[in-house]
């Protein structure tokens, strides 16, 4: 791609205020291709003959700025006339808002600095054969935008008002498009990169189940269900009447309209109307929520009607792979809450939550979710762009920051969340048998590697140090967040499986991995010695998923053993939870697994459910048996990394599994397991190969399993192994008395 653009920029800043750049231009022969280039320090909106070009929201996403910026490229072509005119809007987005606004962030700082900057390129190529450019430069002007606010935490304030047409001669700098002259500046240029991950849509609208009065008299819209959005609103007004908007995810013990968990996040909007019938959506920002509650309305709030308000849900354009259903309706909508779990924190990065002051790319959330993402939806791209980032945030020293984009780039890297860096390229390769992604990565996982070995106080151990433990696991201390399981055995258990991690995937690449065979056989010898004894279920849970253990069975009948002791209950976090079933199932613990999926009582994957959860919480008593908050300043209620449950159900329960040898589903085994609480199941995938479906169902005294596989196939019921071929099978087993 060859820039002739120029970044360009208001010769005065306007504040708070979105600038609207803009260029008229005029052509004399017909066109036969045109396409815009574009990107921004910060969102935009791009315009051409006042229709949207394109259907990204939140462009140019959000990479790591200083390293890497996306450009896009839009097909015009049906949008150009002979009179045109060229107008973009550019918000504070992800550059330039004051994030994370629970921490002060110095690489925030210094992209906060930056001029709401915009580089564009309109090619057009004519019917003749030659090629002209509108280009980005000081012949462009600005105006101040409608958009008189807006950021990623804070909402946005837009003036309808303001948007109206220009009048021959008129020297307003309000939104008409006359304008002022801007100035081109040295932005940007070397990282520059073309667009590499999925572009964020509009993909579902929903209409309000309901518009009701709080106990404290608050007017509240609620759409039913955990979003990450904004809300359309239409309505006749007048000039100058006011919509205000507050959004909220749950609603307090006395069913009024609760925000404390939001933090510093204000998460409202403002739209001031026009005169006539008009309908707003947010332009550069979005919201984590399920309520709205109407602060203003023309009218008073209580003249608000459903009609009025549409939900609209976006997320990155990834196409759904897996379905699961059952014949227990609790586990059917934990399922569903997976989804949307998993549709609301993949907005460009996977993030922790969408709704506080936070949503950031946490690592420790993206590995242990990374397996079911791939088999919900069709993650290749998504995840694609986002390692790239990884790597580019890496430090000299092989560092991986807690999140990425790396915006806490001063606290040292800790376990189970800087493993991302090898476990997520491993899992993305085995979904979809990428090698030449594979490859791209693994200077960045052999690079972590060597941080580890260069940070630890014990040679051999990853001993020392600042991580996050188990984090919010049961078996915490009061005062604490982190769980009881010892952080050197943490680390030192992902030093070894990350290790081996580099080991598999050097084997792929073929690469000289003696070193790392070395260093892995020194590791877990030093972790035996050290660690003879596990002390917490998640402590068993990592010896024996990990074959840490002199014993691993010996490792999880004692996991089992504690299972029970504490009346068939997990007590692990964000390190042990993603492990925990499948320990169980994979050392003969099916019937406990099941136990522990199916309980409904707290703490459970069902208890949210239980208490009419939509999504994933953060915490399993994210609301508690009394109706009260767990806590008011680390609560979200969509907050997916629990959600890594449903690779238990689609590969233990339904059974289908990745057989490393045969990445991508070339080649699949199918070893479902099936439970008697449940009277059917029922787990499909969409990979590159086919549709692979695995269902089972009581039939009188016996299992029937209908199995169909695009590809060869491995398959397993009730112990006795089969080798099958492309087609659908029907298998009986006996169902065991108990």
């Amino acid at each position: 791609m060859e820039w002739y653009a120029k970044w360009i920029k208001p010769q005065t800043e306007t504040g708070d205020i979105c600038p609207l750049f803009q260029k008229s231009f005029f052509l004399t022969k017909p066109v036969k291709a045109a396409t815009l280039y574009i990107t921004a320090l910060g969102t935009y909106e791009a315009e051409l003959n006042k229709t949207r070009v394109g259907d990204f929201v939140l462009a140019p996403g959000w990479t790591s700025y200083q390293k890497r910026l996306q450009y896009q490229a839009y097909d015009v072509t049906d949008l150009i006339k002979e009179d045109n005119q060229l107008s973009v809007t550019v918000g504070k987005g992800w550059y330039r808002s004051p994030m994370p606004g629970w921490s002060r962030s110095s690489v925030q700082e210094e992209l906060k600095k930056s001029p709401a900057g915009l580089l564009a390129q309109l090619e057009i190529t004519y019917e003749d054969g030659t090629t002209e450019y509108t280009a980005t430069d000081e012949t462009w002007t600005v105006t101040e935008s409608p958009v008189r606010f807006s950021e990623i935490y804070d909402g946005e304030i837009y003036d309808a008002s303001l948007a109206y047409d220009c009048a021959p001669g008129c020297s307003s700098p309000q939104g008409c498009g006359c304008g002022r002259p801007v100035c081109e500046f040295e932005g940007p240029s070397h990282t520059l990169i073309p667009q590499q991950g999925e572009e964020v849509h509009e993909q579902e609208r929903l209409s309000p189940i309901r518009i009701f009065t709080t106990p404290k008299g608050e007017t509240v819209v609620d759409f039913g269900q955990d979003i990450t959005g904004y809300v359309e609103i239409s309505l006749t007004a007048k000039a100058g009447e006011k919509v205000a908007l507050s959004h909220a995810e749950v609603l307090d013990k006395e069913g009024c309209f609760y925000t404390e968990n939001y933090r510093s996040a204000k998460a409202q909007y403002l739209y001031i109307c026009r005169e006539g019938l008009q309908s707003y959506k947010p332009k550069l920002t979005f919201f984590g929520f399920r309520y709205v509650r109407i602060d203003q309305y023309p009218g008073g709030p209580c003249a608000a009607k459903p009609e009025n308000f549409t939900a609209v849900v976006i997320h990155s354009a990834m196409q759904r792979t897996g379905y699961f259903n059952c014949s227990n309706p609790l586990l059917n909508q934990l399922f569903d809450n997976v989804i949307w779990g998993q549709k609301g924190n993949f907005v460009d990065v996977p993030t922790d939550c969408p709704q506080r002051d936070e949503r950031l790319g946490w690592t420790g959330d993206a590995q242990v979710f990374i397996r079911t993402a791939c088999m919900n939806y069709n993650a290749e791209k998504f995840y694609t762009k986002w390692l790239a980032d990884m790597a580019a945030d890496q430090g000299e020293d092989g560092r991986v920051g807690h999140v990425i984009p790396d915006l806490l780039s001063e606290e040292p890297a800790s376990s189970a969340w800087g493993d991302a860096a090898a476990i997520c390229p491993w899992e993305l390769y085995l979904a979809y048998g990428n090698k030449e992604l594979l490859a791209s990565q693994f200077t960045l996982m052999k690079k972590w590697i060597s941080y580890i070995s260069s940070h630890t106080t014990t040679e051999y151990l990853w001993t020392g140090g600042t991580h996050y433990g188990d984090w919010l696991g049961l078996d915490a201390p009061a005062g604490s967040y982190k769980g009881s399981t010892r952080e050197d055995f943490i680390a030192s258990a992902f030093y070894a499986y990350s290790t081996w991690l580099v080991m598999e995937a050097g084997k792929v690449l073929g690469e000289d991995i003696a070193e790392y065979e070395t260093l892995y056989t020194e590791i877990v010898s030093a972790f035996r010695t050290a660690f003879p004894e596990y002390k917490t279920q998640t402590e068993c849970i990592l010896a024996a998923r990990f074959g840490l253990a002199n014993d691993c069975q010996a490792a999880a009948d004692q996991l089992a053993a504690m299972v029970k002791e504490c009346g068939i209950q997990l007590q692990t976090g964000f390190v042990g939870t993603p492990y925990i079933l499948h320990t169980l199932s994979e050392y003969g613990y099916s019937d406990l697994a099941y136990s522990l999926l199916l309980k409904e009582d707290y703490p459970s994957w069902l208890y949210p459910v239980t208490k009419g959860a939509t999504t994933i919480w953060e915490h399993w008593d994210g609301i508690m048996p009394d109706g009260n908050f767990w806590s008011a300043d680390m609560n979200s209620y969509n907050h997916y990394a629990y959600g890594s449950v449903a690779d238990w159900i689609y590969s233990v329960a339904g059974g289908i599994q990745r057989i490393a040898a045969y990445p991508g589903y070339e080649k699949v085994k199918i070893a479902p397991t099936p439970d008697k609480r449940l009277d059917w199941l029922s787990v499909s995938l969409d990979t590159r190969h086919g549709k692979i479906v695995s269902a089972w169902k009581k039939a009188g005294d016996e299992w029937r399993y209908e199995i169909t596989t695009p590809v060869d196939a491995v398959v397993m019921i009730a112990g006795k192994e089969r080798m099958v071929g492309k087609g659908t099978y029907i298998f009986y087993s006996e169902i065991e008395q108990s």
